[in-house]
């Protein structure tokens, strides 16, 4: 390669390491210690990008994603009873369960949730993570309610047969009749205030079906009760004074505004296919994530320096080459982290600290290349393209082992047989985009930096 092309591919990757370490940088920095008896206090803040493009609003502002264990929260352990469905209809049963608790919590709003599905021979679980929650109570209501809504209308009794319903204990079969509207015609639910009592209730609006059979339901049975079932239990009572054509109903009841808020997110994810029950259940402070995520930061950055003392000691001016580009590979691993949302937990920190040594096992394996072709009587330049050249099929066959082994960890399409927890699939996360970032630091941005910077290497740094 000219020194003019090469002089080309220094400048992009220059480009791209500021711009990795304008996203790796913390979002708040606050430096305060003392300096020769001077205390120096002061605070660097990285503004967020925020701005519009096309009438759609961009904001992304490079925070790295804290999992449970590091930030603290909920975590719920349910059992889905699959003893009503069908054998063949249990794992699209349970995921659909799953994703149905997913759109619950990303409506309510809480970052970084985990929901995973996983099942050891009939039993039949899902795992939900929930950073940031310390409510039990709040975390059950979310996750464990089938929220099942139905339109049942009073049937006609006659004084006997009202007498009888009154005792027995299936009274709200017996005196409701279901109309066949339900969950399923729901369009959206949507929580508001009531403008003379402040009170919250809930806004339903159907779809085209839904309405029509409302419109029908309403305009033949005015002055009769048309309750609302949430989960088989009436939550409001109103008869109907005149029909309704336009699809929506107001939904009100004796409720707080977070219940009616809940209650709404799961009218809107839709009813659980399946009935849970919990298992289990914890709370995990944020206190130990936060003084094990010291420790291990710690342990990195010992690590870390290991490896460059070593690299220097033992091969000189490529051994700071090499060094250079593992501080490249680190700036880098961060900003992926944040770009593609990597929710980083324990044992993912754990991934990152092993793909530190491995990130210098390409080095290693090259600049041995370039000693052995020095010695062989070839010239340093030569050396140099012999070495890259030749050691890359076994760089390649080692880090692609190391890929194979990380997708087995994290297990992307969901093999009974295979892992199913998110500890593991979280460090085979950080464990596989260590193994790519470290090829891609150690055989191109290694020769990029060698290539440039040969008339300052003495050729006597590759001989034994």
């Amino acid at each position: 390669m000219n020194k003019k092309s090469n002089t080309k591919s220094l400048l992009w990757l220059l480009i791209l390491t500021v711009i990795a370490g304008y996203i790796a940088f913390p979002k708040r920095l606050t430096i305060d210690t003392n300096f020769f008896s001077k205390k120096i206090q002061f605070e660097i803040n990285k503004q967020a990008i925020d701005f519009y493009f096309w009438g759609k609003h961009i904001y992304k502002d490079f925070e790295l994603k804290k999992g449970l264990d590091i930030q603290g929260g909920m975590q719920v352990v349910l059992r889905a009873k699959m003893d009503e469905i069908a054998l063949e209809d249990r794992e699209t049963a349970l995921e659909s369960a799953r994703e149905i608790i997913s759109r619950r919590v990303d409506l309510y709003g809480i970052s970084e949730p985990t929901i995973q599905a996983a099942r050891l021979e009939d039993d039949y679980r899902l795992i939900v993570e929930l950073p940031g929650v310390e409510d039990p109570q709040q975390a059950l209501e979310l996750v464990g309610r089938t929220a099942e809504l139905e339109f049942r209308l009073e049937r006609e009794l006659s004084e006997e047969e009202l007498a009888e319903a009154t005792q027995s204990a299936n009274f709200l079969d017996l005196y409701f009749v279901s109309t066949g509207l339900t969950g399923q015609q729901l369009k959206k639910a949507q929580l508001q205030f009531d403008q003379q009592t402040a009170k919250p209730q809930i806004i339903l609006e159907f779809n085209d079906e839904g309405r029509d059979l409302f419109a029908e339901i309403t305009k033949n049975n005015i002055d009769k009760i048309l309750a609302i079932f949430i989960d088989a239990y009436p939550v409001v009572t109103p008869s109907i004074s005149s029909a309704i054509l336009d699809g929506r109903a107001v939904m009100t009841g004796d409720f707080t505004v977070e219940e009616a808020k809940n209650l709404a997110i799961q009218l809107n994810a839709g009813a659980l296919p399946v009935n849970i029950e919990v298992l289990e259940q914890k709370n995990i402070g944020a206190s130990l994530g936060d003084e094990s995520v010291q420790k291990s930061i710690n342990a990195g950055l010992i690590g870390l320096s290991l490896v460059i003392l070593f690299m220097i000691l033992y091969y000189g001016w490529v051994g700071v080459i090499s060094s250079i580009a593992l501080l490249i590979y680190a700036i880098l691993t961060i900003a992926l982290y944040k770009i593609i949302g990597v929710v980083l937990t324990l044992p993912g920190i754990a991934g990152l600290i092993l793909t530190i040594g491995m990130a210098v096992d390409a080095n290693i394996l090259i600049f041995e290349r370039m000693k052995e072709e020095q010695r062989a009587g070839r010239s340093y330049a030569e050396s140099i393209e012999l070495g890259f050249g030749r050691a890359w099929d076994t760089v390649k066959d080692a880090n692609l082992a190391s890929i194979v082994s990380a997708l087995v960890l994290i297990n992307p399409l969901n093999f009974s047989f295979l892992n199913t927890s998110g500890l593991i699939k979280g460090f085979g996360v950080t464990f596989l985009l260590g193994s790519l970032l470290s090829m891609f630091t150690g055989v191109t941005v290694t020769r990029i930096l060698v290539r440039q910077l040969v008339p300052i290497i003495k050729a006597k740094e590759f001989k034994s």
